[in-house]
């Protein structure tokens, strides 16, 4: 693996993160006054703060305010306020809002890739791919609004007779809570359908990425949203997005199946509906006509994108007999031919980790397959000397269910190889575990990928392509089965979720009920005599 040396960072933090709170010497990544205007946008009361520190060499970023519950409930209250207009606000003007944005995301990409790499880790080129999703998330539904939010008339009891029409009314205050992986992506493009249908949003990012996500908000009103229509709070998750589940119309989050269970406990009890995009063991399939070489170039990015930390990168690798040999050498080479680092350099192929605690389950991952057995094709060690949380990417062979890395998820640059034999097994394999979230499934011929790819219990899967094919296409609806998570972003379940559907019906001269001093006996006799004609008559 080629090594790309990491940014400058002050001595003093050569051995970990200083505290700069107590130490005047420390050098911030970012200027403080544009901290400042960041942080400004954070609902808090409380006076504390919390120090973030970059992967890149440790490097201070900010001290980010901290919200109590009392603020998380102040948010909601100004969100409400805002919500009562815009919900009001015409259907086209909250459209061109979001295409603003389009424009907004694309001039100022330097800017939020500078950020989004300081605050996660990540090599630059993935970083892009965060600002490029969220100008496809905004122009599709800003083009798409009236397809999904207009009021839509339905068939009625009878013809003529009875109007049906169907509202799309939006929850009221929505309550988001994302992940650091993809800090721009996950804080904004959950929201925007949100925003379109006309509801507020009250957001809770995660700790490490706070300065993105509070950027993305700054964007949302320079593209003009109504101020107060976004806020953002900031906190430990059982004491803020708690308090954010607590209160919310309506709750999305992406994270851990674990803390998933808690929220949809949570919302059960409130009566009130959530989509979760939780965690998952992702399968790829290299069936034995599959062209190795492009396999393998996608496998690259399939597991090593965002150095694995991305929902849906794979981290199991069936591998056709037929084929197994060349595959492995072919992505083995292209795997050592990678190029490391931490820094906001273009060159690097793959970034960092974004703490100790996924630096740590990482290597207690491939240090448990190792003692157990596995054998260690290329990586398989920490890299210091690149980056405190910097990991090489690894590929195993020969994992066993006995191995904490064969059914629990890793989330990091980490992937498991395994032969098949016969695409039932692989089928079957890639459908063992508790996780259905992507898959990938590789081919010369698309049409019997597409009929494998039906049988394979995952809510996206992806031919020939790792996951941009269905994370690209926002027509289509994305989110997992089983353990995965539940409910869907993009597409038409992406937005509607954000609403409720409000059925109105108008009666026309006569009501649904006897008439003419009619007896409920014949009643029952004339309205069979019409159901019996609406069927010959083909209607619905």
């Amino acid at each position: 693996m080629t090594e790309q040396s990491p940014a400058p960072s002050p001595d003093d933090l050569s051995a970990g993160p200083a505290d700069p709170e107590h130490d005047s010497t420390a050098t911030y990544a970012l200027d403080r006054s544009y901290v400042d205007r960041l942080t400004r946008r954070v609902v808090s009361t409380t006076g504390s703060t919390d120090a973030v520190f970059s992967p890149i060499g440790g490097t201070p970023l900010a001290h980010v305010p901290q919200s109590s519950a009392a603020d998380v409930t102040e948010a909601f209250a100004r969100a409400r306020r805002a919500q009562a207009s815009w919900a009001d606000t015409p259907l086209d003007e909250r459209a061109a809002a979001l295409l603003r944005l389009h424009d907004l995301v694309l001039d100022r990409q330097e800017e939020l890739i500078d950020l989004v790499v300081w605050e996660s880790g990540k090599a630059r080129k993935d970083a892009y791919l965060e600002v490029a999703h969220v100008a496809l998330t905004a122009r599709y539904y800003a083009r798409t609004a009236h397809q999904h939010l207009d009021t839509r008339r339905v068939g009625g009891m009878f013809p003529v007779l009875t109007r049906a029409e169907v509202h799309r009314v939006p929850k009221g205050v929505v309550g988001i809570i994302s992940p650091w992986n993809y800090p721009l992506t996950m804080a904004l493009c959950d929201g925007l359908p949100a925003l379109l249908a006309g509801n507020a949003v009250v957001s809770k990012p995660d700790a490490q990425t706070m300065l993105t996500a509070l950027l993305g908000a700054e964007l949302l009103e320079e593209a003009g949203l109504p101020s107060g229509l976004w806020q953002v709070v900031a906190g430990p998750g059982p004491e803020v997005g708690g308090a954010v589940v607590a209160a919310a119309d309506y709750v999305c989050f992406t994270g851990s199946t674990a803390t998933g269970r808690v929220i949809a406990r949570q919302c059960a009890e409130r009566l009130v509906g959530c989509s979760l995009e939780l965690g998952g063991k992702n399968p790829m399939l290299v069936l034995r006509d599959a062209d190795v070489h492009r396999a393998a170039e996608g496998a690259t990015r399939a597991v090593f994108s965002n150095a694995g930390q991305l929902c849906v990168s794979m981290e199991r690798l069936f591998v056709a007999d037929q084929v197994y040999d060349r595959f492995v050498d072919a992505f083995v080479s292209r795997t050592q031919a990678m190029t490391l680092g931490a820094s906001q350099d273009w060159s690097v192929d793959m970034g960092s980790l974004i703490s100790q605690a996924q630096l740590d389950t990482v290597t207690r991952h491939v240090e448990d397959a190792v003692a157990k057995g596995a054998r260690v094709l290329t990586g398989g060690r920490a890299r210091p000397d690149l980056g405190p949380f910097v990991f090489e990417p690894t590929v195993l062979e020969g994992v066993s269910a006995d191995m904490e890395c064969f059914g629990k998820e890793t989330f990091g640059p980490v992937v498991a190889l395994y032969r098949f034999h016969g695409e039932d097994e692989a089928v079957d394999r890639a459908n063992d575990g508790l996780y259905g979230l992507n898959a990938s499934v590789w081919t010369r011929d698309a049409a019997r990928g597409r009929a494998l790819a039906r049988r394979i219990r995952c809510g996206t899967v992806n031919v020939n392509e790792a996951y941009g094919a269905t994370f690209g296409s926002l027509a289509a609806p994305m989110g997992g089965m089983r353990e995965s998570g539940l409910g869907r972003r993009q597409g038409a379940e992406g937005i509607h979720r954000y609403t409720e559907a409000q059925s109105v019906a108008t009666q026309r001269l006569v009501p649904i009920a006897p008439v003419l001093g009619m007896s409920e006996e014949v009643n029952a006799r004339v309205m069979t005599s019409a159901l019996r004609l609406l069927h010959r008559l083909g209607r619905a």
